[in-house]
């Protein structure tokens, strides 16, 4: 099972919003309201210019993003109603070998997270009481 994963250009922006925030929404439930909201401005607007974003298409929908930045995956999200289907996968794998990535932070409140980076063969090697953004939410930082 193979499909078509590329760069993102500004105009999948709104895309990948909508991605983001059905994931988030399925997965996140930890996230205060208005880090909902600072999220979904600050993401388009600061992170995804500044990053390598992939999509990972099926039938010319997105199904998901991802993108690594010196190493470490900044971001994989799959579309809520997608979830389970090999996108996840399917598209770090292709991440990995594209970037030779080896780190990744992940919600402590996010077991389903963990436990597929767990899978993809991640131990957890710190933690931290903040997010990036020093919002107390704690990450796990876990490395291959």
């Amino acid at each position: 099972m193979s499909h078509y994963i590329r760069i993102a250009h500004a105009e999948d922006y709104p895309k990948i919003m909508e991605v983001w925030e059905s994931a988030v929404l399925a997965t996140h439930d930890f996230l205060a309201e208005e880090d909902f909201t600072y999220f979904k401005k600050v993401i388009p607007r600061d992170y995804l210019p500044n990053l390598e974003v992939y999509l990972i298409e099926d039938d010319q929908e997105v199904k998901g993003f991802a993108a690594v930045a010196e190493g470490n995956l900044e971001m994989l999200f799959i579309h809520n109603n997608a979830r389970g289907k090999g996108y996840g996968k399917e598209l770090y794998r292709f991440m990995k070998e594209k970037t030779g990535l080896t780190k990744v932070d992940v919600n402590e409140q996010n077991p389903q997270a963990i436990g597929f980076y767990e899978k993809m063969g991640f131990r957890q090697t710190g933690r931290s009481e903040t997010d990036g953004s020093g919002k107390e939410y704690p990450i796990i930082h876990m490395s291959l």
